[in-house]
């Protein structure tokens, strides 16, 4: 994406396609915009409150890194959509860092200051849902090749499991 990155980051760029079985897209897009509820089910949630600057909505995310490497922190907004594409109903989140003089860098944290995500639900025709994400961040400082792996082959799978449990308990505690 050239026109989004002009300079070769040497960092991935994750795109993911899955299906969450038994999770209707409505749940799912639920479950990911609720604040209050992934701080109980998201165990990397340090800190995540929603604030209103200049009468923009604001999202901070403070994310646990495992030791000896400091916590990160994002800034960022976000908006979520429900489109019709040809009959079919698409929910579509779009999130973005920016810079909020309001939201200072913390001594000891590390601020992501590029961060792009879009995630995309649709019924998968049953119960379920399709899900593709597109994510991209620069996590700053010197990032181990063990966590980069991890992220990639653990972390991701670790995740999606996680939101489809999430997500069964959303509709029993809604």
């Amino acid at each position: 994406l050239p026109f989004l990155f002009p300079q070769q980051s040497g960092l991935y760029e994750y795109k993911i396609f899955g299906g969450l079985e038994d999770c209707p897209p409505k749940i799912c897009v639920d479950v990911y915009m609720d604040l209050e509820f992934r701080k109980q089910w998201d165990k990397y949630v340090k800190e995540l409150y929603e604030k209103t600057f200049d009468g923009e909505k604001v999202i901070y995310w403070e994310v646990k890194y495992p030791f000896p490497l400091s916590n990160r922190d994002y800034v960022y907004i976000r908006e979520c959509r429900e489109m019709d594409v040809d009959g079919r109903k698409i929910w579509v989140v779009l999130a973005q860092s920016v810079s909020v003089p309001q939201c200072p860098e913390e001594p000891g944290i590390i601020r992501v200051k590029s961060y792009k995500q879009t995630l995309a639900i649709e019924s998968d025709g049953k119960t379920g849902s399709k899900v593709y994400v597109y994510y991209f961040d620069n996590p700053g400082g010197m990032i181990p090749s063990w966590l980069v792996n991890w992220a990639a082959q653990s972390g991701v799978p670790t995740f999606l499991k996680d939101i489809q449990k999430a997500c069964h308990n959303y509709s029993k505690s809604t």
